[in-house]
Protein backbone atom coordinates (compact mmCIF):
# COMPACT_ATOMS: atom_id res chain seq x y z
CA UNK A 1 0.00 0.00 0.00
CA UNK A 2 1.45 3.41 -0.96
CA UNK A 3 0.40 7.01 -0.47
CA UNK A 4 1.39 9.56 -2.61
CA UNK A 5 1.08 13.16 -2.08
CA UNK A 6 1.53 16.29 -4.54
CA UNK A 7 0.96 19.36 -5.17
CA UNK A 8 3.08 21.66 -2.64
CA UNK A 9 4.93 24.43 -3.68
CA UNK A 10 5.71 28.06 -2.86
CA UNK A 11 2.84 30.67 -3.05
CA UNK A 12 1.91 34.23 -1.50
CA UNK A 13 0.14 35.38 1.32
CA UNK A 14 -3.21 35.31 0.32
CA UNK A 15 -2.71 32.57 -2.63
CA UNK A 16 -3.96 28.75 -2.78
CA UNK A 17 -2.87 25.75 -3.37
CA UNK A 18 -4.68 22.40 -3.84
CA UNK A 19 -3.01 19.20 -2.43
CA UNK A 20 -3.70 15.63 -3.81
CA UNK A 21 -3.34 12.37 -2.27
CA UNK A 22 -4.16 9.48 -3.97
CA UNK A 23 -3.78 5.56 -2.07
CA UNK A 24 -2.91 2.22 -4.46
CA UNK A 25 -2.36 -0.88 -3.65
CA UNK A 26 -4.26 -4.22 -2.21
CA UNK A 27 -6.73 -1.78 -0.39
CA UNK A 28 -10.63 -3.14 0.35
CA UNK A 29 -11.49 -0.10 1.95
CA UNK A 30 -10.18 3.39 3.88
CA UNK A 31 -12.81 4.76 6.71
CA UNK A 32 -10.57 7.85 6.88
CA UNK A 33 -8.17 10.25 5.37
CA UNK A 34 -6.37 12.94 6.92
CA UNK A 35 -3.83 15.84 6.22
CA UNK A 36 -1.21 16.31 8.73
CA UNK A 37 1.58 19.48 8.83
CA UNK A 38 4.69 19.53 10.46
CA UNK A 39 6.42 23.27 10.43
CA UNK A 40 10.18 23.64 11.09
CA UNK A 41 10.80 22.58 14.40
CA UNK A 42 7.75 21.85 15.47
CA UNK A 43 5.07 18.59 15.95
CA UNK A 44 3.32 17.35 13.52
CA UNK A 45 -0.40 18.09 13.70
CA UNK A 46 -3.56 17.37 11.90
CA UNK A 47 -4.96 19.53 9.64
CA UNK A 48 -8.49 17.91 8.41
CA UNK A 49 -9.45 14.59 8.26
CA UNK A 50 -12.73 13.33 6.10
CA UNK A 51 -14.55 9.54 6.73
CA UNK A 52 -15.39 7.74 3.73
CA UNK A 53 -19.29 8.96 4.78
CA UNK A 54 -18.35 12.59 4.23
CA UNK A 55 -17.80 13.55 7.72
CA UNK A 56 -15.03 16.44 7.90
CA UNK A 57 -13.29 17.76 11.04
CA UNK A 58 -10.91 20.84 11.17
CA UNK A 59 -8.11 22.44 12.78
CA UNK A 60 -9.57 25.70 14.29
CA UNK A 61 -6.07 27.69 12.40
CA UNK A 62 -7.50 26.30 9.17
CA UNK A 63 -11.38 26.43 9.65
CA UNK A 64 -13.01 28.85 6.99
CA UNK A 65 -9.81 28.64 4.68
CA UNK A 66 -8.95 25.16 4.27
CA UNK A 67 -11.37 22.36 2.31
CA UNK A 68 -10.74 18.54 2.46
CA UNK A 69 -12.69 16.02 0.25
CA UNK A 70 -12.70 12.81 -1.48
CA UNK A 71 -12.69 11.62 -4.63
CA UNK A 72 -13.87 7.85 -4.55
CA UNK A 73 -12.44 5.81 -1.73
CA UNK A 74 -8.78 6.37 -2.77
CA UNK A 75 -8.02 9.82 -3.49
CA UNK A 76 -8.06 13.26 -1.54
CA UNK A 77 -7.56 16.56 -1.41
CA UNK A 78 -6.71 19.62 0.53
CA UNK A 79 -7.92 22.74 -1.12
CA UNK A 80 -6.21 26.09 0.78
CA UNK A 81 -7.19 29.10 0.21
CA UNK A 82 -6.13 32.46 2.08
CA UNK A 83 -3.33 31.12 2.86
CA UNK A 84 -0.79 32.63 5.70
CA UNK A 85 2.80 32.40 6.36
CA UNK A 86 2.20 29.99 9.66
CA UNK A 87 1.00 27.80 6.91
CA UNK A 88 4.73 27.18 5.92
CA UNK A 89 5.28 23.32 6.29
CA UNK A 90 5.22 19.76 4.69
CA UNK A 91 2.28 18.51 4.32
CA UNK A 92 1.23 14.67 4.83
CA UNK A 93 -1.36 12.52 4.11
CA UNK A 94 -2.50 9.47 6.38
CA UNK A 95 -5.51 7.39 6.06
CA UNK A 96 -7.10 4.45 7.93
CA UNK A 97 -6.76 1.33 5.60
CA UNK A 98 -7.72 -1.95 6.02
CA UNK A 99 -6.01 -4.44 3.48
CA UNK A 100 -7.83 -7.27 1.10
CA UNK A 101 -7.78 -9.97 2.86
CA UNK A 102 -7.50 -8.59 6.28
CA UNK A 103 -9.45 -7.51 9.00
CA UNK A 104 -7.41 -4.85 10.47
CA UNK A 105 -7.52 -1.88 10.31
CA UNK A 106 -4.29 0.08 10.32
CA UNK A 107 -3.67 4.02 10.23
CA UNK A 108 0.00 3.75 9.68
CA UNK A 109 0.18 4.41 6.38
CA UNK A 110 1.69 7.80 5.11
CA UNK A 111 2.23 9.95 2.18
CA UNK A 112 6.02 10.85 1.67
CA UNK A 113 5.25 14.77 2.29
CA UNK A 114 4.58 17.64 0.16
CA UNK A 115 6.78 21.53 1.82
CA UNK A 116 4.30 24.10 1.29
CA UNK A 117 5.99 27.54 1.57
CA UNK A 118 4.10 30.80 1.86
CA UNK A 119 6.20 34.09 1.43
CA UNK A 120 4.54 37.35 3.40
Amino acid sequence: VQLQACGGGLVQAGGSLRLSCAASGSILSIPLMAWYRQASGKEREVVASMSNYGVTVYADSVKGRFTISRDGDKTAYLQMNNLEPADTAVYYCNALIRQQGSSRFSNDYWGQGTLVTVSS
